[in-house]
């Protein structure tokens, strides 16, 4: 999955003044379409071929993609030591899914509302990975200390190796949760097959 990873970072707050304490976030869904056409369900099938998100070196029926950025309060300690003593998210997760762009016949459009509803269960389920995946990034964040920073830059870097980590588990799980979805007889694969036959 495409994803886009920008952080803003906060400086850190004058000493001597209380934490933030952590307020609860949500995520805020975007949804974004892009235009398919047919009069059957073969012919709409045909044009996702043609016209899906490019992902990779092949094109996609639909994704999920998200835009993260954080504030963060980093405090030197009198020790000489750097914490996190808060940090925030920001985070938009985006859909991207196929969209008719004419009217279709009852039959059609029966197909065509039951594959996508299904389509953006599936989606809905990498949203729920990336979720999921910034929470335990804030989790891990909040009380990071590092002992000999005065600077709050080693901690930075250290921030940065465990993110990495988290990362990984959140595109090891969506592969893995599309490895299942996209092989013959699962979910995605049982979707396509009745647009193409039941439209």
């Amino acid at each position: 999955m495409k994803r886009a990873l920008r952080t803003c970072l906060l400086a850190a707050a004058a000493a001597g003044c209380a934490a933030p304490a952590l307020a609860e976030w949500k995520p805020v869904d975007k949804v974004e379409t892009y235009a398919v056409s047919g009069q059957s369900g073969l012919d709409l099938y045909r044009s996702i071929g043609e016209h899906g998100p490019k992902i990779g070196i092949g094109r996609a029926i639909a994704y999920t993609t998200f835009d993260l950025k954080w504030s963060r309060d980093y405090r030197p300690q009198k020790d000489g030591a750097c914490k996190l003593a808060s940090a925030r998210p920001h985070l938009i997760v985006i859909t991207k899914l196929p969209k008719p762009s004419g009217r279709l016949s009852p039959a059609t459009q029966a197909a065509w509302d039951s594959f996508i509803a299904g389509i953006t269960a599936h989606e809905r389920v990498h949203g729920e990975i990336i979720v999921d995946m910034v929470r335990k990034i804030e989790a891990m964040s909040v009380g990071l200390t590092v002992a000999a920073d005065p600077g709050c830059s080693k901690i930075r870097q250290e921030l940065t190796r465990r993110l990495g980590e988290l990362s990984q588990a959140q595109r090891a799980a969506s592969r893995e949760f599309d490895k299942v979805e996209m092989s013959d007889g699962g979910n995605v694969h049982r979707l396509i097959l009745a647009l193409v036959n039941g439209g």
